[in-house]
């Protein structure tokens, strides 16, 4: 009896047995028909923030992420999309990397530096100070402000207040993920 109880052990699928690990097995993603997606956007809009957590579940196979509703939302149509139409092809993975290339030229350091909140040149940032309105345009290696270029947004909060402040507080983008 105790032998027939291990040969139908043997004979169960590894991940059931308990010898590989639940990470080493793919999950598997459904199936959106084209048709749904619709519907499925819409419904994102009205949905409670536990119910786009449990639909993140579903479509990524995998807890989702603290961050607020309109980010779960964004994430969630693009996912139903993706599903129901395909991703990215192959050929525009490639260019995408190579135009990110050209942008960083391959410096790891520059793409930590982007990935750790830096604003992308062009942006804007505006702050009322004393009842003015300051606005900085961010440059590829800099800041400007009023025609000049600075080195660092805490020179420029110094320039605008007359005191040393630390610039991404100054200007309002400390403590916030993903930058301005």
């Amino acid at each position: 009896m105790t032998r027939t109880a291990t040969t139908i052990r043997a004979r169960r699928p590894l991940a059931q047995a308990g010898t590989v690990p639940p990470a080493a097995i793919a999950p598997v993603f459904p199936s959106i028909p084209p048709t749904d997606v619709l519907g499925r956007l819409t419904a994102l809009q009205v949905a409670s923030t536990a119910d786009l957590k449990q639909q993140w579940r579903n479509i990524f196979a995998a807890e989702p992420p603290p961050y607020n509703r309109p980010y779960l939302q964004s994430r969630l149509a693009y996912r139903i999309q993706e599903l129901a139409y395909g991703g990215l092809r192959p050929e525009t993975k490639a260019r995408l990397e190579a135009l990110g290339e050209q942008l960083d030229g391959g410096n790891i350091v520059l793409r930590r530096i982007r990935a750790d909140g830096r604003p992308l040149a062009g942006t804007q940032l505006v702050r009322e100070w004393q009842g003015v309105q300051h606005v900085v345009t961010v440059l590829r290696d800099g800041f400007e402000f009023e025609g000049r270029p600075y080195r660092s947004l805490s020179a420029l909060a110094r320039h605008i207040t007359g005191t040393r402040w630390n610039g991404w507080t100054f200007f309002g983008l400390k403590g916030q993920r993903g930058g301005a």
